[in-house]
């Protein structure tokens, strides 16, 4: 919906408690030159159901399965049942050594996102616009798992898992995109990101909490892609049928690495008795990453750069600040159609997939052995590439995803 030159748009909406609010306001309106300012802003609440352990613990987040039946039934068991009859029995109150107990922050709220966008889209001439967006989010009262072992001090519990709010994130993006709709046989899409996402752990359990880049950070993100159709030019048949129909399609997909989490040893917090990865010690004076053919991919994280911190010290690398490789492949297509009949037409195609071959590596090493208090560590593929980025994502075939060898297809279809 475009609004009139000088006039805004006001929206907003509730569902799914997720209040949201938008303008777009015309600022100029001359053809071919028009611009266009988009602002919006939302809150967003989560369901907390992303601790796997809310489900079995019957707390936020419940669920329950049918697996409950007494030993030998056919699943025509009479509900409900008593707790003799469950396999395995139900014990109350339940009795050590070694139990779990989940507990949960007696006010704990839903987790919500505060989203807030800004944008100028320019009309240049009447098939292209480029867009600038600012993009913002900030999460706020994040659940937060804290892991104690409380065997030492209570034989009868072996683990306490507390679940309480707490935790923030942050994230900013520049996104830039350049956008053709289908003018003299041509389209095309660009678009480029430059974000940075910080948060206290990306992941369910991750201890100890502490602020650093995200996990899936990535700072800098391209993406392009068009389609071609050759125009028919030729006046003479023969030409006509050897040199038109033709078409050519091309994708590139690029971005810089994800960070590498360098965990260390386990330890327990001798207070709370919280077990938490103590991280590394950054040795001084020396570079973080090292090249060399020896390496894959070229690169490697210096062993030399790293310590394991002394027994019971938590190291002082701050959080995800290495990076593992970045990547890059294209796309390319080339297809004729062949007119049969109207509307009826035979298409070819010819696909190759990351068509120049460029390798691009996956998982990151990130064990270092080596003693505490020792510099360097002697894992010998520490800081190396360990996979190639199709077999890190899975090893699915290169038609599916991104990082795999070069490979082609070939295809045949008939469109009416």
């Amino acid at each position: 919906m475009v609004a009139p030159q000088g006039t805004s748009l006001w929206h907003t909406s509730l569902y799914n408690f997720a209040p949201r609010i938008g303008t777009a306001y015309v600022v100029r309106n001359v053809p071919g030159a028009e611009t266009v300012v988009r602002v919006g802003a939302g809150v967003f609440f989560d369901t907390g159901q992303q601790l796997g352990t809310l489900g079995y613990a019957f707390g936020p987040g419940f669920s329950a399965s049918d697996s409950f039946c007494p030993s030998g039934c056919s699943g025509t068991a009479v509900f409900p049942l008593a707790p003799a009859q469950l396999s395995p029995p139900i014990v109350n109150p339940p009795v050590g050594p070694g139990l779990t107990v989940i507990g949960f922050a007696p006010h704990m709220q839903l987790p919500f996102t505060w989203q807030w966008n800004a944008s100028v889209e320019q009309a240049i001439g009447k098939s292209q616009a480029l867009t600038v967006s600012y993009v913002g989010a900030n999460g706020r009262g994040l659940l937060r798992e804290k892991e104690y072992i409380l065997g030492a001090a209570n034989p009868n519990i072996g683990t306490l898992l507390f679940i309480d709010n707490g935790l923030t994130s942050d994230y900013s993006a520049l996104q830039a995109q350049l956008q053709r709709r289908m003018s003299h046989g041509l389209q095309a899409l660009a678009s480029y990101t430059w974000s940075h996402s910080i948060d206290y752990g990306s992941r369910n359990r991750g201890l100890p909490s502490v602020r650093g880049n995200s996990d899936f950070d990535v700072r800098h993100n391209f993406a392009a892609a068009f389609s071609y159709d050759t125009p028919t030019v030729f006046q003479n048949g023969f030409a006509r049928a050897v040199f038109g129909h033709w078409g050519f399609d091309d994708r590139l997909s690029a971005r810089t690495g994800f960070p590498v989490i360098l965990n260390g040893s386990a330890l327990r917090d001798p207070v709370t008795l919280g077990v938490f990865f103590a991280g590394l010690d950054v040795v001084s004076n020396q570079p973080l990453y090292v090249y060399g053919s020896q390496y894959p991919g070229g690169r490697s994280i210096n062993p030399a750069a790293f310590a394991r911190p002394p027994a019971g010290q938590i190291g002082d690398a701050p959080r995800n600040f290495a990076r593992g490789f970045g990547a890059w492949q294209m796309d390319f297509a080339v297809r004729r159609e062949f007119p049969i009949h109207e509307n009826l037409r035979l298409q070819f195609r010819a696909e190759a997939f990351n068509i120049f071959n460029h390798p691009n590596f996956g998982v990151i090493d990130p064990t270092c052995g080596g003693s505490p208090g020792v510099p360097g560590c002697t894992n010998p593929t520490f800081g190396q590439a360990t996979s190639t980025l199709a077999r890190s994502l899975g090893g699915l075939s290169p038609l599916y995803q991104m990082g795999g060898a070069r490979s082609m297809q070939f295809a045949l279809k008939l469109t009416y």
